[in-house]
C-alpha cells in the first residue's frame, strides 16, 4: 500500500556484560522467568549468569528458541543445554502443547519459514549456510551463483531472504554484511549436506577467500592498507573455515601453506601471532617437499615466531629456508626473503654487526625488485639495528622508510616508520621529539588492532619519559608494555634489540624511586 513501512521486529537485546548485573537484558530476563515457572528453585547466580547469557547468544536472541531452551530445565542443568545447543533441533523439541503446532518445536518453526521460500530461495538459503559468520554481496555471487542459480539473480535471492527475515543485514562502512542467524544456519547446513552440494560449495568458499587474501596481500602496501584490515578482520571467521576445509583435503598442504602465509599482513595488523603460528604449523607437517609455497610459509612462520621473542623457532626456519634455497636453486625472491628472516633473527637477538649486512643485502634486493613494502619495512629493520648516535645510517634508514610509506599512503605502516624515527631521535638524545613522533604513532595504532606495535609504542615512550625524570611515569609506561606484549602473544625477554633500552631505564627508574616503589606502579600498570 502506498504510505506503507516496514519495521523490521529485532531479536531480543543481549547486553555485552554477560554477568549478573542489576538490570538484565531482555533475552536473559526472558531465560529466568520461564526458567523459574518450570523450576521455581531456579534462579540466576554469579556462576550460571554467563552461561545464560551465552545459550541466549547462541540462539541470537530468539524468543521462541530461548522458550524452548528454558523449557530443557526440567531435565537439564544450563550448562549441559550449552553443550548440546550444536544440535539445537534435537534439543529444543518441548514447546507447550497449546502453542501452535509449528511453535512447539525449533525444527517446525523453521521448516514453516522455510517451506514459505520459493524453491531458489531455499537453495539460496542451504548455500548461503557455508559462510561463517557473515558475508557480503560478491561473496554470494561468488560462492552461490551458479549451478541452479544464475549469477544476476543472487542479489534478488539475497533481498527475498532479507525480507523473509532469513538472512540479518547491516550496512559496515562502504559494503552490506549479511548474516545468517545461528539457528537458520545450523538448518541451512543440515539441507546442504543432504543435496550433494556441501564439498563443491566448500571448494568454492575456499577459493574465493583465497583470492580475498592473495589480493589483500598484493595490495598491503597503500592507501587501502587500513580497509583491508578491517575487511580481513570481519572475514576472519571465513578465512578460518576456509583453512580447516584445505587442511583437511589430501594433497592440499601446498594451497593451504599459501593461504596462511598470504594472510601475514593480517596477523601484524590484527594481532594474532599465535594463530598464525598454528595454521602455518599444520600445513608446513603435512607436506615437507621443496616449493615456493613451502619457502614463502617457512619465512612467514620465521617472522611470526621472532615477534614473538622465539629466536630458536625462528632460527630453525632460517636454516629451513637456506636448504630450500639449495634444492630450488637461484630463486631470486627467495634469496631476498632468505636473507631478510636471516638478518631479522640477527637483529632481535641483539647482534648488530651480523644484522646490518644481512639486512642491506636484502635491502639492495627489495629495491631492485621494484617491492617498496619489503623495502620499507627492511629501512625500519636497520634503523633498529643502528644504535650508534654517531652513524648517520640510522636517520638514513628512518627518513627512507617514512618517504615510503608516505609516498604509497600506507598509514598503518607509516605508524612503524613513526617510531622508528623516534628511536633514532632518542638515541641521538632528542628525547622530546621522540616522544613526539611516537605518540603520533600511537594515535592511529588502534585503526589496526596493532597490540604488538603499541606495546613497543609504549615501551619506547616509557624510556623518554625515564629520560626526562619522569620516574614513576616511565615505570606505569613500562608496566603497561609489558601488559601488551602479552596480550599480542610476545615476550619483551625474546626481543634482544630492545634489551639495552629497557635495562638502561629501568636501572635509572629504580634508582629514582626505589625497587618497592618502581615494582607497584609497574605491577599497577600491568594489572597485576
Amino acid at each position: 500500500m502506498s504510505g506503507e513501512h516496514v519495521l523490521p521486529v529485532p531479536s531480543m537485546v543481549l547486553s555485552e556484560d554477560s554477568g549478573l548485573s542489576s538490570e538484565l537484558c531482555d533475552a536473559v530476563a526472558l531465560f529466568a522467568d520461564r526458567a523459574a515457572a518450570l523450576r521455581p528453585d531456579f534462579a540466576l547466580t554469579p556462576e550460571n549468569a554467563s552461561v545464560v547469557h551465552e545459550i541466549c547468544r547462541r540462539l541470537d536472541g530468539v524468543p521462541l528458541a530461548i522458550e524452548l531452551a528454558a523449557a530443557r530445565l526440567r531435565a537439564l542443568s544450563a550448562q549441559d543445554i550449552l553443550l548440546r545447543l550444536d544440535d539445537c533441533f534435537a534439543l529444543l523439541t518441548a514447546g507447550s502443547r497449546a502453542a501452535l503446532p509449528r511453535q512447539r518445536t525449533l525444527r517446525a518453526a523453521i521448516d514453516w519459514s522455510h517451506d514459505l521460500c520459493t524453491e531458489q530461495e531455499r537453495l539460496m538459503w542451504s548455500r548461503l549456510s557455508v559462510f561463517s559468520d557473515g558475508f557480503d554481496l560478491q561473496a554470494a555471487e561468488q560462492v552461490c551463483g551458479g549451478d541452479g542459480i544464475d549469477r544476476q539473480d543472487v542479489l534478488d535471492l539475497v533481498v527475498g531472504l532479507v525480507d523473509k527475515s532469513v538472512l540479518a543485514g547491516e550496512e559496515r562502512g562502504a559494503r552490506m554484511r549479511y548474516w545468517l542467524p545461528d539457528t537458520l544456519r545450523q538448518y541451512g547446513l543440515e539441507r546442504l549436506a543432504t543435496s550433494g552440494e556441501e564439498h563443491a560449495l566448500r571448494e568454492r568458499h575456499r577459493d574465493h577467500y583465497r583470492a580475498v587474501a592473495e589480493q589483500a596481500e598484493a595490495e598491503w602496501f597503500g592507501a587501502d592498507q587500513l580497509a583491508w584490515f578491517t575487511r580481513l578482520r570481519a572475514e576472519h571467521p571465513n578465512l578460518q573455515a576456509a583453512l580447516e576445509f584445505t587442511l583437511s583435503e589430501p594433497g592440499q598442504a601446498q594451497v593451504a601453506m599459501g593461504l596462511a602465509a598470504s594472510m601475514w599482513i593480517h596477523r601484524l595488523g590484527f594481532g594474532s601471532l599465535n594463530e598464525g603460528r598454528q595454521w602455518l604449523g599444520r600445513a608446513l607437517a603435512l607436506d615437507e617437499e621443496p616449493g615456493p609455497q613451502r619457502a614463502k610459509a617457512l619465512f612467514v612462520d620465521g617472522l611470526l615466531a621472532v615477534l614473538q621473542g622465539d629466536i630458536s623457532a625462528a632460527d630453525s626456519r632460517v636454516k629451513q629456508c637456506r636448504a630450500l634455497e639449495a634444492a630450488l636453486g637461484e630463486d631470486p625472491d627467495l634469496l631476498r626473503i632468505g636473507m631478510t628472516l636471516a638478518g631479522l633473527v640477527a637483529l632481535f637477538q641483539g647482534d648488530f654487526v651480523q644484522a646490518v649486512p644481512l639486512l642491506e643485502d636484502a635491502l639492495a634486493r627489495h629495491q631492485a625488485a621494484g617491492d617498496a613494502g619489503h623495502a620499507a619495512v627492511t629501512s625500519f629493520m636497520l634503523t633498529t639495528a643502528c644504535p650508534d648516535p654517531d652513524d648517520p645510517a640510522g636517520t638514513v634508514h628512518a627518513e627512507r622508510c617514512l618517504a615510503l610509506c608516505e609516498a604509497h599512503g600506507a598509514q598503518w605502516s607509516r605508524t612503524h616508520a613513526l617510531w622508528a624515527l623516534g628511536l633514532d631521535h632518542y638515541r641521538r638524545g632528542r628525547h622530546q621529539r621522540a616522544g613526539t613522533l611516537v605518540r603520533h604513532a600511537l594515535r592511529d595504532k588502534p585503526l589496526s588492532h596493532d597490540q604488538w606495535g603499541v606495546a613497543r609504542c609504549l615501551e619506547l615512550l616509557g624510556w623518554c619519559a625515564a629520560a626526562a625524570g619522569l620516574g614513576e611515569r616511565a615505570a606505569t609506561l613500562m608496566g603497561a608494555a609489558d601488559a601488551t606484549w602479552q596480550v599480542a602473544g610476545s615476550a619483551l625477554a625474546g626481543l634482544g634489540h630492545l634489551q639495552a633500552g629497557h635495562r638502561h631505564c629501568e636501572a635509572s627508574v629504580r634508582a629514582e624511586l626505589g625497587d618497592a616503589t618502581y615494582t607497584a606502579a609497574v605491577d599497577w600498570a600491568a594489572g597485576v
